[in-house]
């Protein structure tokens, strides 16, 4: 071999290139296990498989029964005490969305006694957070046997965290839902109470209690809770002003017949209905029945319009005092002449209206009264409602007080549908408490002619511009309406320092919308009305008020005094008015001194003899409905009772 230097290499050592050896592990030197260590590592093998196949399936088996007790229902909802509430009832709303009943979800708190080791000093501990929980009657229901015991239902989330804190074995909660009033006493008597379990148990809550329960959707009523404010307001000041015994009051939309409130005096919280009186929890506005004193004569002249006994220019002589055997029919504070129409509505002549009732006959009386709802029960959607009185025998003498409103006793709710039909054209619609749709409007029936209609706006408002009812004008805003004071009845007889004053009218006349009630029940003479208890001086003042109040907010506009929609030419028709009338101008002639006849036909054995005979009716027959008549008896009274205004 050759150097670079050109040298052999005498080096006697030969070098040979040498493969890559592999790396040994020494554990691979180990040497394989034998037969007995081979077993031992297999059955460790297998005995940890087999336990993460167990807690495989232990944790499978846990899933599927949490997920069949939270997802599915089955027999343990029945047995288990804390279940989960039911679902929740509906919210009950006022028209604009207000909510006026709801559902929350609450703790109510019970024992199983069998649990419990010191039932004394369990119940001492509980008294000193709710002392409602009297200590000896608490601790005889935990000591009793029973597995199961109500101590408290539905705590507020403070009581139940101060119940959790003391760690007593044996008690526990289930959570229910528990009906709230946010409204309190300002709804009562219309959206009404449920008890514990939800459950309607008056107004509206026991009405629709199918559909709250079903809890789809919120009840929409038809109150506005501003204007019912409004009215609650006012109706609690004259009750206040006047030291009377209650009150009650609506209104409605005429052409919907739509109630934007209903107050009843006195009310209630509806969350404790348990702690009320019976009075407070009384419905006067729809169960109580009473005799509405002079209101009555404006369906009374409706009457004679419409059936054409009378016209607006025409009229009667109460010069004297009705005599019938032994009783008689007066004024409170006559005049004392003949008296056109609009002076027997302006001065409320008790002798005109039943002159004029005697007129047009007790059949043709009853048709209009039944077709104005007066003589059956309102289908107003509540459980409390009344049911009108009136004569099982409709006597001579009792066509004529009814048409000053005594002898028939009716729920105020019917008289403002009625109001409503004698005041929007002559069509009734009876009032609502559900909130309608434009196309849910019932089309009404009509009850008189649109004539008459118009003649009876001129009425209203011509006592409310110069008669009783002067307090209750609004400037602006054209009220109209009728006052009406009544003896309330006793027994057979009338107490007469027991009194309801009221006051129906609508605005503004010229195109109501509005109709509006308001009574004040028994209401005492004070130093402002200079000794008054009368409705002209109790309750015209809640609707001037009321109205001067509502108007803005419905968005009605005032009209001045000068506007030709202002004017009534009924004004001059009134003694002390432009051009009145001082005699007799109607094709109607007044009722005449009955000439010595028998009695007719149709009178009863009997009854008192008429010291006068009435022009036979010859108006437009009106067809009659059949009414269910409530007995109803004469007084004893030899004077019959006034209605004042």
């Amino acid at each position: 071999m050759m150097h670079l230097g050109g040298k052999r290499n005498t080096s006697p050592t030969n070098f040979r290139a040498q493969r890559a050896q592999p790396v040994i592990n020494p554990i691979a030197l180990q040497p394989e296990p034998d037969g007995q260590r081979r077993r031992t590592l297999e059955i460790s093998h297998h005995r940890l498989t087999l336990g993460l196949g167990l807690f495989a399936v232990a944790f499978l088996v846990i899933a599927v029964r949490l997920a069949a007790v939270t997802l599915l229902p089955g027999d343990h909802d029945v047995v288990r005490i804390a279940a989960a509430p039911a679902a929740d009832r509906a919210d009950i709303l006022d028209r604009n969305g207000v909510v006026l009943a709801t559902s929350l979800t609450t703790a109510s708190l019970y024992a199983n006694p069998r649990k419990v080791r010191d039932a004394e000093g369990t119940a001492a501990q509980l008294n000193a957070i709710l002392p409602e929980l009297e200590v000896s009657s608490t601790a005889a229901k935990l000591a009793g046997d029973k597995s199961f015991v109500w101590l408290k239902r539905n705590l507020t989330p403070k009581q139940q965290m101060a119940v959790n804190r003391l760690g007593i074995p044996g008690l526990d909660f289930q959570y229910e839902t528990k009906r709230v009033y946010p409204q309190g006493n300002l709804t009562a008597h219309v959206v009404g109470f449920a008890d514990l379990d939800s459950r309607g148990l008056a107004g509206a809550e026991r009405s629709f209690d199918d559909v709250l329960a079903a809890g789809r959707q919120p009840l929409e009523l038809s109150i506005d809770v501003r204007i019912q404010h409004i009215l609650h307001e006012e109706i609690s000041r004259a009750i206040a002003d006047f030291t009377a015994i209650g009150g009650a009051g609506m209104v409605m939309d005429i052409a919907s017949g739509e109630l934007l409130a209903l107050v009843s005096l006195p009310d209630f919280d509806p969350a404790h209905p348990g702690d009320a009186s019976d009075d407070t929890r009384f419905n006067r506005a729809t169960l109580g029945t009473y005799e509405m004193g002079s209101t009555f004569k404006l369906f009374n002249t409706a009457i004679g319009l419409d059936t054409g006994t009378v016209t607006l220019a025409g009229g009667y002589d109460a010069t004297h005092a009705i005599r019938i055997g032994g009783f008689s029919i007066n004024d409170y504070k006559g005049k004392h002449r003949w008296l056109n129409i609009p002076e027997i509505i302006t001065y409320s002549s008790n002798i005109g209206s039943a002159k004029l009732a005697d007129a047009f006959g007790a059949e043709v009386q009853q048709a209009y009264l039944q077709r104005l709802g007066l003589l059956s029960k309102s289908p107003i959607e509540l459980a409390e409602v009344g049911m009108p009185q009136f004569p099982k025998n409709w006597r001579r003498i009792n066509t004529m007080t009814i048409s000053y409103g005594h002898g028939i006793s009716v729920a105020p709710v019917q008289v403002i549908a009625a109001l409503g039909a004698i005041a929007n054209g002559g069509t009734l619609r009876f009032p609502t408490l559900l909130k309608r749709a434009a196309n849910e409007i019932a089309s009404g029936t009509r009850v008189i002619s649109e004539q008459t209609s118009a003649q009876l706006r001129q009425l209203m408002r011509l006592v409310v511009q110069i008669g009783t009812g002067k307090k209750a004008n609004a400037p602006g805003y054209l009220v109209g309406g009728k006052t009406g004071t009544a003896d309330k009845q006793e027994g057979r007889g009338y107490n007469e320092n027991s009194r309801m004053a009221a006051f129906i009218g609508a605005f503004p006349m010229n195109a109501p919308r509005y109709a509006i009630l308001v009574m004040v029940d028994e209401p005492k003479p004070n130093a402002s009305s200079h000794g008054y208890a009368t409705a002209g001086w109790v309750a015209a003042p809640v609707v001037g008020a009321l109205v001067q109040r509502m108007a803005p907010l419905m968005g009605i506009s005032p009209i001045p005094d000068d506007a030709p929609e202002a004017q009534n030419p009924l004004v001059a028709m009134v003694e002390g008015g432009k051009d009145a009338p001082k005699k007799p101008e109607s094709s109607v002639m007044p009722v005449a001194e009955a000439a010595p006849s028998p009695p007719p036909a149709a009178v009863e054995a009997g009854e008192p003899e008429l010291v006068f005979q009435a022009k036979p009716f010859s108006a437009t027959p009106v067809s009659t409905a059949p009414s269910v008549a409530v007995p109803f008896s004469v007084p004893d009274e030899k004077e019959m009772p006034l209605a004042f205004e």
